[in-house]
């Protein structure tokens, strides 16, 4: 072979090689890049060429794909029921997604590989491939009679319903919603509009109060420093009796711990049911301080706080009673203040652990998934995710609970006919606001169908010492509706 020869093949090698390198640098290296770079309209077009699924609770259509005829977007997505389920469902917009329309993102679009048999039927049937089907836990008739309930108090707030026996979410409201529709539409710039218009809103509609945020429970917390201390000793019941001070000195401080407004708690000596139906402040923070840090943690672990972050399949917000510091600062994190921050799903689970005579399930929003043909994918299969108190602490608890909707603060929970358990709870904030209102419950007490954790913030002012008349209302609506009362 001559030179001249030689040198051609010599640079023809080094052009092929080259272009290979160039081509794994586009699909390896830049590939996420260029997908999803603004320009890229091929992704943008291809987001609305799929029929995705619908996300449905029972037989109630929350998303659905509308076939609008057009060659460029062919599909669009809808949301029947708008506002009253967008803290569940999410959106699909150009360039985004959040919620549920995020987390089975592969199983609404098709590109699961769960899906792989059914795309292979639609290719030899030369039938256009469908995304599957998602159906949710949530019960139509709690998720809409805590959005109306909620929704009338006029203030911000949230509440999540849980099946006790299974952890099956019933109900998951936050106030203030949003519209997912607008955000749906095949347009970027439309989109981009009002989405900002949200983003900028100073109520927040799109953080879900539910899942993403937690909050100081107040008294609501009291139960579990209740079951720490029910498990602590066999013999302590609804009737041991407990000292109640007007006021409890604090070690190594000069500011006590009074009850909620400085109020006197019976005689002094009060039986634990007295003090959780009056929802006194200084038994439950001498109790702890006796317990001390490490056994309140413990509780309040194998409840699930502070344990493993939880994916419902939505990611949820930690909570946790806070660092160990000293016997003060632990007899406010025991009535539920200093430190301590929790979800309302987390507080509906511990409301739930409790009615399930102290088993705590793994709370889940997905009841099944199925192709497009109703060929069943997946379900729900229950799962424990701890055992919080022995069943015969909790059957004292809930004793002791359905007192305080009996004769005690949670007055406006009853419920003709059914036995109904709560505490209330009212949790301080900022100075210059009223405090938050939280409630939570389960019903009916003897066999639960439901329990559930409600926050109404700054609900608690003037009269409403313990946040009962604003929450417990709306509590009671929600157990009516799932309960057919």
């Amino acid at each position: 072979m001559n030179g001249p020869l030689k040198r051609a093949s010599l640079v023809c090698l080094l052009m092929f090689g080259l272009l290979m390198i160039n081509v794994n640098y586009l699909q390896v290296v830049r590939a996420d890049g260029l997908r999803t770079d603004s320009r890229n309209t091929r992704n943008f077009y291809a987001r609305y060429e799929v029929e995705r699924g619908r996300i449905t609770a029972g037989n109630k259509v929350l998303a659905e794909s509308v076939d609008t005829g057009s060659n460029q977007f062919r599909f669009q997505r809808r949301y029947p029921e708008g506002k009253v389920y967008a803290p569940v469902t999410g959106f699909f917009a150009p360039e985004s997604a959040r919620d549920m329309e995020a987390a089975e993102n592969s199983l609404l679009d098709g590109t699961s590989a769960d899906l792989l048999i059914r795309r292979s039927i639609d290719l030899l049937t030369a039938k256009r491939s469908k995304g599957a089907n998602v159906d949710l836990t949530i019960d139509p008739r709690a998720q809409e009679a805590a959005y109306k309930a909620l929704g009338a108090s006029g203030k911000k707030g949230a509440l999540v319903a849980i099946e006790p026996k299974t952890g099956a979410i019933l109900a998951m409201v936050s106030i203030p919603t949003y519209d997912p529709n607008p955000l749906s539409k095949p347009n970027k710039a439309d989109v981009n509009k009002a989405y900002n218009k949200l983003a900028k809103d100073e109520d927040q509609p799109l953080v879900d109060r539910a899942i993403e945020r937690s909050y100081p429970p107040g008294s609501t917390f009291k139960v579990v420093t209740l079951a720490a201390y029910l498990e602590s000793d066999d013999s302590v019941g609804p009737q041991t009796e407990v000292d109640a001070p007007q006021r409890l000195e604090l070690p190594n401080t000069s500011v006590g711990l009074p009850n909620y407004g400085g109020a006197a708690c019976g005689s002094g000596r009060v039986t634990l049911t007295f003090a959780l139906e009056r929802s006194c402040n200084t038994p439950f923070a001498k109790i702890a301080m006796s317990l001390g840090y490490d056994a309140l943690k413990e509780q309040a672990l194998k409840f699930g706080i502070g344990g493993d972050p939880l994916e419902i399949p939505l990611p949820v917000a930690g909570s946790g009673i806070g660092p160990e510091e000293d016997l003060a600062a632990l007899a406010q994190t025991s009535i539920g203040q200093r430190s301590n921050q929790m979800t309302p799903l987390q507080m509906a689970m511990v409301a739930a652990g409790i009615a399930n005579n102290g088993v705590v399930m793994r709370p889940y929003l997905v009841n099944k998934i199925a192709d497009a043909e109703g060929g069943e994918i997946d379900s729900a299969s229950p799962k424990e995710l701890s055992t919080a108190m022995s069943e015969d602490s909790a059957r004292k608890l809930q004793e002791m609970m359905v007192s305080v909707v009996n004769n005690g603060t949670a007055s406006a929970a009853q419920i003709s006919g059914i036995t109904v358990a709560g505490k209330t709870g009212t949790a301080e904030t900022a100075k210059g606001k009223a405090p938050h209102a939280w409630f939570i419950s389960f019903a009916p007490a003897e066999d639960p169908k439901i329990a559930l954790a409600l926050i109404v913030e700054s609900g608690s002012a003037g009269d409403d010492a313990s946040g009962g008349h604003t929450a417990a209302p709306i509590a009671k609506s929600v157990m009516e509706a799932v309960l057919g009362r």
